[in-house]
């Protein structure tokens, strides 16, 4: 099955993205597609999970060097001048699916916390480290993680629906709210509110990862700094709809191609053209 296409936010990150940085945003961003196409709807739970055992085994031989399959082995031929460390954790994509399929449920932040880091380090790392093979791994991972969970509550009704819980159960426990609350907006007052915080707090922190990248990588960088930019005025576009859940066209208004060539211009670079 052919994994769907890249959503329009992502499909502008990578137009924006530089002549280095697009071939790996879009290798990577196949990659997870790939290995999400375990959790589609109606796939056998036996077929799901020996799919993600083999992508498992099949990241871990990235990582030593020996990929096998067509997606793992351009990304390496694109990374090989950095080396397997970009690499090593590539499985962080097949953690996140199995949480996912399983419908787990993060009974605390640290818990959500990792989901996010371990996807930051297998989508966002590898950009950086491309652009600025010597920024500190924690830039990388603060970045990653902010972008993730804002993405998680943008879809915030409709994975509860799905029997995925994005917010942590202790959090929905001190304000004596059933985790079904989530599937069923217009979500309760209580439940606005730790929305609308969590939305402006994931913001402020997107925001500082940006700001410490090394400005002389940002220009290589501009496609994920025109990603994080579209996230957060999809996030404050959420939060204002508040208490009713966002929607799918609320993501990606139509102001976003505008937005995206502001951000690329600012950064140093416009787009190198469409491809």
């Amino acid at each position: 099955m052919r994994p769907p296409e890249l959503s329009p936010t992502r499909s502008l990150a990578r137009l924006y993205s530089s002549t280095v940085q697009r071939p790996v945003f879009a290798a990577l961003s196949s990659l997870e597609r790939e290995i999400g196409v375990s959790l589609r709807p109606g796939l056998d739970h036996q077929v799901a999970h020996t799919r993600l055992a083999w992508w498992r085994e099949e990241c871990d031989r990235t990582a030593r060097g020996s990929p096998a399959h067509p997606l793992t082995r351009e990304l390496a031929a694109l990374l090989a001048p950095l080396g397997t460390a970009p690499l090593a954790a590539l499985t962080g994509f097949v953690d996140t699916a199995v949480w996912d399929l399983s419908c787990a449920t993060f009974d605390t932040r640290r818990e959500l916390t990792g989901y996010c880091e371990r996807w930051s380090a297998a989508m966002i790392a590898p950009l950086v480290s491309l652009a600025a093979p010597d920024a500190p791994a924690t830039q990388a991972c603060a970045l990653g993680v902010s972008l993730r969970e804002i993405e998680l509550l943008l879809a915030l009704a409709a994975d509860a629906r799905s029997g995925r819980l994005r917010l942590p159960l202790d959090e929905l426990e001190r304000v004596h709210l059933p985790p079904e609350s989530l599937a069923q907006p217009p979500w309760p007052a209580a439940l606005a509110q730790l929305l609308r915080h969590r939305h402006r707090a994931l913001r402020a922190a997107l925001g500082a990862a940006l700001e410490a990248l090394p400005p002389a990588a940002r220009p290589a960088l501009r496609g994920l700094i025109v990603w994080a930019t579209l996230v957060c005025a999809a996030s404050a576009r959420a939060e204002q709809r508040l208490p009713q859940a966002g929607t799918a066209r609320d993501h990606h208004a139509l102001l976003d191609g505008w937005r995206a060539w502001r951000v690329a211009r600012r950064v140093g670079l416009q787009r190198d053209g469409p491809h």
